[in-house]
């Protein structure tokens, strides 16, 4: 058979549509069987990316550690300080960050809204107007149109409409996005909560530390205001020389240049807790004036299991979510593959005079189907999707950075809060050791039977010992914050007086 005859055979019958449908699923990247799977939707569906987590914790087996049940989501109340929970509860109330995380949340609750109304038809508007019109004489000669008006009025009102359907799932996929983006939103949120929860535990407990240590600074300040006057004594009555004198001097000297460093640290706490309180800096000792002790917490604590974080971390949700609206993203790029369907019409009424603009006779209108694609645009969509996709990818890694990252934050704050238990014991002893070291040297020089050195020696670490001591038990409160912070402990306050939602957070009590 030669070619022409080849040529002459019959081509078999293909339906136009048929045929259509075929090149269009051909320009695109999802085939129509994934087109139709996925609701038909173009574009990937989003499952939830996996993240690598410890099986357990490093110090799972201290028994201080309780693997098993739930933290407590008011952790703070484990401190049994009512003035901490009374400055919970009034920066939960004020704080300026959260209210503005909860006007994000507002922002992306009327985004959603704005991609569902893309479902129905997208231009809705109503046009109307007059116009007194005049013909050209020269273009129009009177003598040549004697029956043409060259002068009229035309008055019209008409109602367009055009509605692109979403065959291809492009505003269904907006959706998604928007539905993932106020879910991370909420989480967001959710983070800022516990994050300013934790601020405010931490620096309350710093500033009971910085008052117990001034309150120590104090007492040594007499201790040695009196060792001062026993070295005076003894050196008039010429047991000793000025040297003892001017050594009690300058040791005085060095504990009492601790109060104004002291004093400043503990006004800057106080300051912190104004702006976590959503108040300018003033002096607040009224509302934290009981109890002046360092919060105690307990020796245990409840940490759970580490694959708890990837439910409990409010960050962690808020980097998922961000991963799922990006994936619905790579959907509304891909739709520009395909050709955009749409429906339009237009009804309204057109006369020359107003009086009959609304007779029978005035009626126009049109209505037909019609397509846009962008079918020369290929290269650029392609590359489009290819970004898209590419943001995807990244946002995978964050998500399971994130993770990382919390993992290695609950590892150090419960390694911080042990180590930081056994340095108190050890300090304590040490303390009060330097206690007993410094009334036994004080008793023994006013008998002659040691030399001030050891006395100035014992005073000096005496000081030390219990600033340490005192700055070491706010540690162990302060440590103990991270944890619940880094366990994400706390945000389910929000929920304290709502029904948990998905994608439809309340937050009316913080935006008063």
């Amino acid at each position: 058979m030669d070619v022409h005859s080849q040529c002459l055979l019959p081509l078999p019958k293909v339906h136009l549509g048929a045929l259509l449908l075929l090149s269009v699923f051909a320009a695109g990247c999802t085939g129509p069987k994934e087109w139709i799977h996925n609701g038909f939707k173009v574009g990937p569906n989003y499952c939830t990316p996996s993240a690598q987590v410890s099986d357990a914790w490093i110090d799972s087996a201290d028994p201080r550690l309780k693997t098993l049940g739930a933290a407590n989501a008011q952790w703070w109340t484990t401190f049994n300080d009512p003035t901490l929970d009374r400055l919970i509860a009034t920066a939960s109330e004020q704080n300026l960050t959260l209210k503005a995380a909860g006007l994000r949340i507002m922002e992306a609750r009327s985004e959603r809204g704005v991609a569902v109304g893309n479902l129905f038809p997208q231009k809705q508007e109503m046009t109307g107007g007059y116009s007194r019109n005049a013909m050209s004489g020269n273009a129009f000669p009177y003598n040549s149109f004697p029956s043409m008006k060259h002068f009229y009025d035309n008055s019209s009102v008409s109602f367009d409409a055009a509605w692109e359907l979403d065959f291809w799932g492009r505003f269904r996929r907006a959706i998604e996005a928007a539905d993932s983006t106020l879910d991370a939103r909420v989480a967001g949120y959710d983070d800022v909560l516990v994050l300013l929860q934790a601020e405010v535990a931490a620096n309350y407990i710093q500033m009971r530390a910085y008052e117990e240590r001034l309150e120590l600074a104090k007492k040594n300040i007499e201790l040695q205001t009196n060792t001062l006057r026993i070295v005076t004594l003894r050196a008039q009555a010429g047991f000793v020389t000025d040297l003892d004198v001017q050594q009690a001097i300058a040791n005085l000297a060095g504990t009492e240049s601790l109060v104004p460093v002291l004093a400043t640290g503990h006004r800057k706490t106080q300051n912190r807790l104004c702006i976590l309180l959503g108040e300018p800096p003033h002096a607040i000792a009224e509302m934290v004036k009981s109890p002046s002790t360092i919060p105690v917490p307990s020796p245990e604590v409840i940490v759970g299991i580490p694959a708890e974080l990837l439910r409990r971390r409010p960050d962690v949700r808020r980097a998922e979510r961000e991963a799922a609206a990006q994936s619905a993203k790579i959907g509304i790029a891909e739709s520009e593959f395909y050709p955009h369907i749409a429906i339009t019409g237009s009804i309204g009424v057109q006369a020359e005079q107003f009086s009959q603009l609304f007779n029978s006779n005035s009626l126009v209108g049109k209505i037909g189907p019609g397509f846009q694609w962008n079918i020369l645009n290929y290269g650029r969509i392609k590359n489009n999707v290819a970004a898209q996709n590419a943001r995807f990818q990244q946002a995978i890694i964050t998500y399971r950075d994130v993770v990382l990252k919390a993992n290695e934050e609950v590892e150090n704050g419960i390694v911080s809060y042990l180590r930081e238990q056994d340095r108190v014991r050890s300090l304590d002893t040490g303390t009060r050791a330097a206690a007993k070291s410094v009334e036994i040297a004080t008793q023994q020089y006013e008998k002659g039977t040691v030399y001030y050195q050891s006395l100035l020696d014992s005073e000096r670490v005496l000081v030390q010992q219990q600033d340490t001591l005192a700055e070491s038990r706010g540690l162990i409160g302060i440590h103990l914050v991270s944890i619940y912070k880094a366990l994400g402990g706390g945000w389910q306050a929000r929920l304290a007086s709502e029904q948990p939602q998905t994608s439809s957070v309340s937050i009316s009590p913080t935006l008063q």
